[in-house]
């Protein structure tokens, strides 16, 4: 039996959480250096990781494709939080200040996913996780262009929702792998 989708995206969130902590932990938030261009890269070799192991069949590093899903979605919260982060110029943030600034990253992103659910009936339950990979690089493509293009859209939906959508899907992904 399936669980609720509500649940398992708050079990999925709480474990990525729980490593983005631990790492907070061990390296600070180093990653505030980063260009949100650069961050998107870091996502972009995850996901591309993802694809490749798929398509494979095999993989030579120990790194599972789980922990590939759950560096998505703490790097797409990252990006999230940093572009929240635009006018402060401090590189070192505690983990009390951050962890309110994921938490809301996070809910903004799970209620437009309970809204898009609504809409959509939960058609990602049936979609395969190599389709949900695609997608997520579709986006990942998306996003450069738009960075590319300093952040301006014409009738698109912007860097932030994007992010959003590949963060979401990242979780679809880890609650199919785990059913």
């Amino acid at each position: 039996m399936r669980i609720d989708t509500s649940q398992a995206y708050s079990v999925v969130i709480t474990s990525c959480k729980e490593l983005f902590e631990k790492k907070t932990k061990d390296y600070g938030t180093a990653w505030r250096i980063l260009r949100l261009s650069s961050i998107t890269d870091q996502i972009f070799i995850k996901a591309q990781r993802i694809r490749s192991i798929q398509e494979k069949g095999q993989q030579k590093i120990e790194d599972d494709i789980k922990s590939e899903f759950i560096g998505i979605i703490n790097y797409c919260l990252i990006a999230m939080i940093q572009i929240d982060l635009n006018e402060v110029i401090e590189m070192e943030l505690s983990w009390e200040e951050l962890a309110p600034r994921y938490d809301q990253a996070v809910n903004e992103t799970k209620k437009l996913l309970q809204d898009k659910n609504h809409d959509y009936d939960e058609a990602w339950r049936d979609m395969r996780v190599s389709s949900m990979t695609d997608i997520i690089l579709m986006k990942l493509y998306r996003v450069k262009q738009i960075e590319d293009n300093n952040g301006q859209t014409l009738v698109s939906e912007g860097i932030k929702a994007n992010y959003q959508d590949m963060i979401n899907y990242a979780v679809f992904c880890l609650i199919k792998l785990n059913e």
